[in-house]
């Protein structure tokens, strides 16, 4: 969309962009001090790794509660309530669209900040993944007291292990993709700008129309 029209609206507020910033911060930490506690790469040595591993997973688990806390008291959890309205769309502007040009079928706005394949991508990642893998984490770290939690019976060390080690890598793959994702915009930086601003550039109305009626002639 380099070269048409574009006008600013602002969408990230000041909490929003905090926590995007510091969980994604904290992720990163996350892969890896477990890398190296698998044994992958050598930075801090291996109990210097668990805790501050633990220490992080924690943090996060903490930060997690008040950005869901935020969702529901400001009402942004509907921002990811998942719909099929123009999904095809907007798969098959990743497809090939976008290597036309074309604008995106979904532009953002302050009632919609994410298109229909983003709201099941982070649907999935915020209701699913994320909390499957704090909660396996949890266990690794209390595993001398299973017995206490009443997990000991049905659980065993090597299952949460694996499980948890599936989520870091299902996370380390949609870090990779999110981080080319954030290169799509009208510039290869306009994404990243505006998760510092809060400011979003998206093409003026009649850019779109424009587009549309190209598309609409025989």
């Amino acid at each position: 969309m380099t070269g048409h029209k574009m006008k600013k609206i602002y969408l990230y507020s000041k909490f929003e962009r905090f926590w995007h910033w510091i969980q994604a911060i904290l992720i990163i930490l996350l892969l890896a001090t477990g890398f190296e506690v698998h044994g992958t790469i050598d930075l801090l040595g291996f109990m210097k790794a668990v805790d501050l591993h633990n220490t992080i997973g924690l943090t996060w688990l903490i930060l997690f509660v008040f950005i869901v806390f935020w969702l529901f008291v400001t009402h942004e959890y509907k921002q990811y309530a998942p719909t099929s309205k123009k999904l095809l769309e907007v798969i098959r502007y990743y497809a090939s669209g976008i290597f036309r040009g074309e604008p995106h079928p979904v532009q953002k706005r302050k009632d919609a900040k994410h298109n229909p394949m983003q709201r099941l991508t982070y649907l999935g990642l915020t209701a699913v993944l994320l909390p499957l893998q704090m909660i396996t984490g949890l266990l690794y770290w209390g595993y001398n007291d299973w017995t206490d939690w009443g997990v000991a019976g049905f659980l065993t060390l090597d299952m949460v292990a694996l499980i948890h080690m599936i989520g870091a890598f299902a996370i380390l793959i949609f870090l990779l993709v999110h981080l080319y994702m954030t290169t799509t915009g009208h510039t290869v930086t306009a994404h990243v700008a505006a998760m510092f601003s809060g400011w979003e550039e998206v093409p003026e109305e009649e850019e779109i129309e424009e587009w549309e009626r190209k598309v609409e002639r025989p």
